[in-house]
């Protein structure tokens, strides 16, 4: 029998190569139902179907209809050990629908995106026990057990409170490692502005921007310092860490504090697990009032709870956004005793899960230039916390 030597030799590199790894390919159509552009980062998930065939998620690429290569970053939100989410940034026009290619390189030409810009979180044992984090636009900070142990012990440098911190900022590139390095050396560093910004901001006793409490008989029932934390993901694109806060208060509330900052954004979203020995009534997130000299308004039909203040020669908004199905009720709350002025949002959590984005602007950084920028800028973020970006995977 004569054999063809030319089909003979195609088969066999068909053969061979079948054994290959194949480039994997999908597009992801995302579509933006709001009547303004939106640059986020949205989040693939990579237990779908679609991505059952990928062997290794560390080899996926995301392109965008002109070919760029986009900065990406893996979550393992459960900590499993194996990447739940496939993270990278959009921008969306209004009423419109863009297009995006995640795709496997097999031949391993190419190399991932560095970012320019990234969101950072870390926890800070050379100043006592801060956890600070921070992206291109803002910064937070709380503090924990050391600081608490050094009040309680009535020794000096110590900070009682599981309020929320911010830090004003005007450049985009990351601070916490600087200011905390140049604080060692120069002890109220950051609270001096020396061209980047600085923390003027008073927390003390209160609820800073975005602290938790239980409002029981015309008093705010808080917790301590939070006692473990746990970092999750550490940027470029989201950080997301977690905060633990024993037992307080007589109905015995433990709460772990689930937080994440995404790149480009004025917002830190809080997604607080509660559990108590009985049912804890009133469970309340606060903005302080610092000297009353600033103007709160309390949206509780929108959820959107605002303030607007002087902070030395420049203003500074804060704000609170949840869903409003979970708002009980919100006030202004006056008080002459040290730092309980404060907004007071009363909410009735799902299944125990509280969840709202804290964030402000400061008119140095250049974001907002007026009260009422700030009120569009929460309008803003409301309207896409309740309208996510829609993503098909094709």
């Amino acid at each position: 029998m004569k054999i063809n030597l030319s089909i003979f030799f195609l088969g066999t590199m068909i053969l061979l190569f079948g054994f290959k790894e194949m480039e994997f390919s999908r597009r992801a159509v995302i579509k933006n139902r709001l009547q303004f552009e939106r640059t986020e980062v949205v989040a693939i998930n990579l237990k779908s179907k679609a991505f059952s065939k990928v062997n290794n998620f560390d080899e996926l690429f995301v392109k965008d209809e002109k070919g760029k290569l986009l900065v990406t970053q893996l979550i393992d939100n459960d900590q499993n050990g194996s990447a739940d989410e496939l993270l990278f940034q959009v921008t969306i026009p209004a009423l419109s629908e863009v297009s995006y290619t995640i795709f496997t390189d097999p031949s391993a030409s190419l190399k991932k995106t560095e970012p320019a810009l990234k969101t950072y979180a870390r926890f800070v044992p050379e100043r006592i026990d801060d956890f600070a984090w921070e992206n291109d636009k803002v910064a937070f900070r709380t503090y924990g057990p050391e600081a608490q142990r050094l009040v309680d012990e009535k020794k000096a440098g110590g900070t009682l409170s599981s309020g929320i911190d911010i830090w004003l900022k005007k450049v985009d590139y990351s601070v916490i490692d600087s200011w905390y390095a140049k604080n060692v050396k120069e002890p109220g560093y950051y609270h001096i502005e020396h061209g980047e910004g600085y923390d003027p901001y008073h927390v003390g006793y209160s609820r800073g921007n975005g602290g938790t409490g239980i409002w029981e008989k015309d008093s705010l029932y808080t917790s301590k310092n939070f006692q473990q934390y746990k970092t999750i993901t550490n940027g470029p694109l989201r950080s997301i860490f977690e905060l633990e806060y024993p037992s307080w208060s007589k109905y015995g509330v433990k709460e772990v504090k689930r937080i994440s900052l995404d790149l480009g954004s004025n917002f830190s979203r809080f997604e607080s697990k509660i559990s108590s020995h009985t049912k804890i009534p009133n469970y309340t997130i606060g903005i302080t009032l610092h000297d009353q000299k600033g103007k709160a308004a309390l949206d509780d039909k929108n959820g959107i709870f605002r303030h607007w203040e002087p902070i030395d020669d420049s203003y500074v908004g804060e704000g609170i956004i949840l869903d409003p199905k979970t708002v009980k009720k919100a006030f202004d709350h006056r008080s002459k005793a040290l730092d309980q002025s404060q907004i007071l949002i009363v909410t009735a959590p799902k299944n125990n899960i509280a969840v709202y984005y804290a964030g402000f602007a400061w008119t140095k950084s250049g974001q907002v230039q007026s009260v009422e920028d700030w009120d569009a800028l929460l309008k803003k973020q409301a309207a896409m916390i309740q309208n996510p970006l829609i993503i098909k995977i094709q």
